[in-house]
C-alpha cells in the first residue's frame, strides 16, 4: 500500500492530540447524542443511504457509530449480509449495539468499541465502508491513519460514503470554527479543499458530492 502524507495545510492547523478527549466527551454525551442527530444529520443520513445503494447480503462497515441512527439504517437494509460497526467510545459502541438488537433482532449487526485507525478486521472485508462526521474531528496523523485503514478493509471497487460538515454558508462557517477552537474533541475542524486531493491518492473517484442543509447545519455527502 502506498504510503500517504499529511497536507501542509493540516500540518499547519495544530488539532493535535484531542483523540482521548473526543473519547471521554463522547462518552458523556452518548444518552443525548440522538437528539443532535434527529435535529442535524437526519437528512444527511437520508441521502447518504440513498447515494450508497447498499444491498440485502453486502458486507458493510459504519466507521464512528455514534449513537447508531445511521448503524440502524444499514442494519434495516442488509438483514440477510453483515453490518458491523465501530465508535471509539465504548459508550456510543454499546448503545449502538444495544438498540441494533432490540430494534432489529435478526439482523446480522455487530458494534465495537475500536479506534478506528486500528481496526481489527482483514484486509478487503468489506462491500462499502460508511462513515458520518468523523474525519473532522481527527487529527493530521490520524486523519491519514483512518483513511489508510478504510481503504484497507474495502474491497477492490468497494465503495466508500462519507458524509462531513458542509462548508457552504459563511455565517455557519464562522460559528463552527469558532466552536471548533473552544471544543475541538467534539465540533473538529472543516476539512481543507486538499480532502479530495487526498481521496483520489487511494484511488478512489467521486460519483456524488451534494450539500444537504436541515435547519442551519449543512452536511456533505460524498
Amino acid at each position: 500500500m502506498a504510503t500517504h502524507s499529511v497536507p501542509p495545510a493540516l500540518e499547519r492547523d495544530g488539532f493535535r492530540g484531542v483523540k482521548h478527549h473526543t473519547r471521554r466527551l463522547y462518552d458523556l454525551v452518548a444518552g443525548v447524542y440522538p437528539l443532535s442527530s434527529k435535529l442535524f444529520h437526519a437528512e444527511a443520513h437520508k441521502l447518504a443511504l440513498s447515494l450508497a445503494d447498499i444491498r440485502d447480503g453486502t458486507r458493510v462497515l459504519e466507521v464512528a457509530t455514534g449513537s447508531g441512527e445511521m448503524f440502524r439504517h444499514l442494519a434495516r437494509r442488509n438483514p440477510r449480509g453483515l453490518t458491523c460497526g465501530v465508535d471509539i467510545s465504548p459508550n456510543m459502541a454499546a448503545k449502538t449495539q444495544r438498540e441494533a438488537r432490540r430494534r432489529i433482532p435478526n439482523a446480522h449487526a455487530h458494534c465495537q468499541a475500536v479506534d478506528a485507525s486500528r481496526m481489527p478486521f482483514r484486509d478487503g472485508s468489506f462491500d462499502a465502508v460508511v462513515s458520518c462526521y468523523l474525519l473532522e474531528l481527527l487529527g493530521p496523523e490520524d486523519l491519514i491513519r483512518t483513511l489508510d485503514e478504510m481503504h484497507r478493509v474495502l474491497r477492490p471497487r468497494g465503495r466508500l460514503i462519507l458524509v462531513n460538515v458542509g462548508q457552504n454558508l459563511p455565517a455557519f462557517n464562522a460559528m463552527h470554527r469558532l466552536a471548533g477552537t473552544l471544543v475541538p474533541a467534539f465540533w473538529g475542524r472543516m476539512l481543507e479543499s486538499s480532502f479530495e486531493e487526498m481521496l483520489a491518492g487511494y484511488g478512489f473517484k467521486i460519483e456524488h458530492d451534494r450539500i444537504v442543509q436541515q435547519g442551519f447545519y449543512p452536511s456533505r455527502v460524498m
